[in-house]
């Protein structure tokens, strides 16, 4: 308790100090130099939109360089396997032949960057030479490479120098006098991809459900979603229904279903927003129920994407996290972001907020009319001078 008032009474100086109307406290903890925070729909919504308005501060109040981090890239190996058959088998001159092709047709060419074998046979090693061919009659020679497997090691992967678009391989093994076989023999295609994988986070926010019965439309109100990148919001019911529901304030409308015939069931109560953005303090849903009865809505599901804080924690123990601003605040520069791909290569800890404490939000002053006390200046200084005039003349008549 002592510890979270001191953290309060920290958050209340450091909120008179910068301005900021909004502080969420997170204690730093970990091994790591850098640190990582992911922001909670409490903050998106009573942040600019934008996000210009984050601030991080150390104890003594003083801000902490950081770059908002929204997704991680990671470099995968995507594999497709395509089945062979053996079609043939022969000893001509010691060497022993195989021939396969593909297990079924394929109407495009098929480019394979490897061939993988299986075998029952436990201590091998055997030169393989490989042949290709289009229609298994006139072969062309591909490679050659080394199978085995001896102990703990094995090495049952031909990798092609080059792509090969054959449909028929044949492999030719000298003295295979232990009689090695082939279990199976699959035809592979490899590609190097960069994967994107944003962070994605699920909120179950609270609803009020209003019935208009004059035009018999649902109306559901879901709160606690501005400023979220929306990804879907998903309708949970019993009711067995077809209706068309609209999100009136981004222009989507689709139908959506929950239907049963038999042991058959149909089901789509998801509506996908790609990334919109609520800029209301309440989220809109409208079911048309034309002359049906409304739906039971027992809640709603939304996914959102998500953004991390990405900073040196340092030695501070005490770190905060202001927000509310005002939409006049511009997002900060720091030097930190030209360095954001070799701090994302090392290991970050995460941290938790611990406390949010909510200051009063003062409106923003609407512009002010200086054209009225303008014109005021400009008649008070031609009556004064005016007067002066008027002086001077008198005494001059004088």
């Amino acid at each position: 308790m002592m510890f979270l008032r001191k953290i309060s009474i920290l958050s209340l100086i450091v909120i008179c100090v910068t301005g900021f109307t909004h502080m969420a406290t997170m204690e730093n903890r970990g091994e790591n130099r850098y640190k990582s925070i992911r922001l909670t729909p409490e903050i998106y919504n009573n942040a600019n939109s934008d996000l210009s308005d984050l601030r991080i501060l150390d104890g003594y109040g003083e801000y902490v360089p950081f770059f908002i981090h929204n997704m991680d890239e990671r470099d995968y190996i995507e594999t497709t396997r395509y089945l062979m058959s053996l079609t043939d088998s022969y000893v001509r001159y010691d060497n022993f032949y195989f021939d396969y092709t593909l297990a079924e047709e394929f109407e495009r060419d098929i480019v394979a960057t490897s061939i993988e074998f299986t075998t029952g046979d436990s201590t091998f090693a055997k030169t393989v030479h490989v042949y290709g061919s289009h229609d298994g009659i006139h072969w062309i020679f591909v490679q050659q490479d080394q199978l085995y497997r001896v102990g703990n090691h094995s090495k049952l992967e031909i990798i092609f120098n080059l792509p090969q678009r054959f449909t028929h391989y044949r492999f030719r093994l000298n003295n295979n006098l232990e009689r090695i076989s082939f279990d199976t023999v699959y035809l592979t295609h490899s590609v190097a991809t960069t994967q994107r994988q944003y962070f994605v986070e699920t909120l179950s926010p609270g609803i009020n459900i209003e019935e208009n019965r004059d035009r018999n439309i649902t109306n559901i109100y879901v709160e606690g979603i501005k400023h979220l990148r929306l990804r879907e919001i998903t309708i949970h019911t019993d009711s067995m229904f077809q209706r068309t529901v609209m999100v009136p304030r981004l222009g989507v409308e689709l139908e959506l279903y929950n239907l049963s015939f038999g042991y058959t069931s149909y089901r789509n109560t998801t509506i996908p927003l790609n990334r919109s953005i609520s800029r209301d303090d309440i989220f809109v849903l409208n079911i048309l129920n034309g002359d049906d009865r409304p739906i039971n809505v027992t809640g709603v599901t939304v996914m959102y994407y998500a953004d991390d804080l990405i900073f040196e924690g340092g030695n501070n123990e005490n770190l905060t996290l202001s927000f509310g601003g005002g939409s006049h605040i511009n997002a900060p520069v720091f030097d930190i972001v030209r360095y954001r791909e070799e701090i994302l290569r090392l290991d970050i800890d995460r941290l938790e907020i611990s406390e949010i404490i909510f200051g009063e939000v003062v409106p923003e002053p609407e512009p002010r009319d200086f054209s009225v006390i303008f014109n005021m200046v400009i008649v008070t200084v031609s009556v004064l001078l005016g007067l002066v005039i008027l002086v001077k003349l008198k005494k001059g008549a004088v």
